[in-house]
């Protein structure tokens, strides 16, 4: 029988972070199913769905969390189990508009307000063309619940975008 765990990480960046990781994956005969990582400000982060036979789980746990002692931030938990896919649209949508604090909140605070769920998110920063200051860029998949339609989340997060003064692109437009 297998165990499927959530692992994130975070260490100082450096070549081989990665490779460290999946080589404790291996040697205790898991499996990586998939990731997420990046580069932030010197810092390497990730989260990782790996798959490990129930009697191997508590030795790879052990063995990831160890690695605290090489600088990594280590937290393993098991993943949900009940396997059923998430009901519900998923919309993405991008927005740019000059940064300021409180993007984020604001537009998770509608997310949330309407019950629905962030599915992935990636956000940056750059120099506005022609020195104009800086531009904030967001990129957004959400998975709307059951009951809620596209038409009624398109119309709160315009209304979101339109008072923290950001474009926003919807789908397909």
């Amino acid at each position: 029988m297998a165990n499927t765990l959530i692992v994130t990480f975070i260490a100082e960046d450096r070549p081989g972070v990665v490779e460290q990781l999946s080589e404790i994956v291996d040697a205790h005969g898991g499996n990586w199913l998939e990731s997420r990582m990046a580069h932030l400000a010197e810092t390497f982060a990730g989260v990782a769905r790996v798959e490990i036979a129930k009697d191997k789980s508590d030795a790879l746990r052990g063995a990831l969390t160890a690695l605290g002692d090489e600088g990594f931030h280590v937290m393993v938990r098991d993943a949900g189990t009940d396997g059923a896919a998430p009901a519900g649209a998923v919309i993405d949508f991008e927005i740019v508009g000059p940064d300021h604090p409180g993007i984020v909140h604001e537009l998770t605070r509608t997310i949330a307000g309407l019950k629905a769920s962030v599915e992935e998110m990636e956000t940056w920063t750059e120099g506005a063309p022609h020195g104009g200051g800086t531009l904030f860029h967001a990129r957004t998949s959400v998975r709307l619940p059951d009951g809620l339609s596209e038409e009624d989340f398109r119309d709160a997060l315009e209304d979101s975008a339109n008072a923290l003064v950001v474009d926003i692109v919807i789908g397909d437009e």
